[in-house]
């Protein structure tokens, strides 16, 4: 049974750093691209990060091009996401998802297993 387990959310300042981990049980990561999702309130699921089976192919939307970070541990079987220079606007609930096709278009779910999904909020 494949899991995805998120982690590391929580509530940090304009300008603070969060590292948000997806631990998976039943898949091995290595094998297949992953990708990190967000849904803010009243907003549409954004694709923001992904990086393929390889490792060698990574994608960033736009809006966090320059101040997150994809990367995964094989030996851990845990892909993280590194975010520098939170705004307020980065508020959501973050999803990892696995497998997706990882392009230059952004991470596309193949019929992927979610995890639970962790808050991350930017306030002062």
């Amino acid at each position: 049974q494949v899991q995805l387990v998120e982690s590391g959310g929580g509530l940090v300042q304009p300008g603070g750093s969060l590292r948000l981990s997806c631990a998976a049980s039943g898949f091995t990561l290595e094998y297949h691209g992953s990708g990190w999702f967000r849904q803010a309130p009243g907003k549409e699921r954004e694709g923001v990060s992904c990086i393929d089976a390889s490792g060698g192919s990574t994608y960033y939307a736009d809006s966090v091009k320059g101040r997150f970070t994809i990367s995964r541990d094989s030996a851990k079987n845990t892909v993280y996401l590194q975010m520098n220079s939170l705004k307020p606007e980065d508020t959501a609930v973050y999803y990892c998802a696995a497998p997706v096709s990882c392009s230059d278009y952004g991470p596309m779910p193949l019929s992927a297993s979610w995890g639970q999904g962790t808050q991350v909020t930017v306030s002062s």
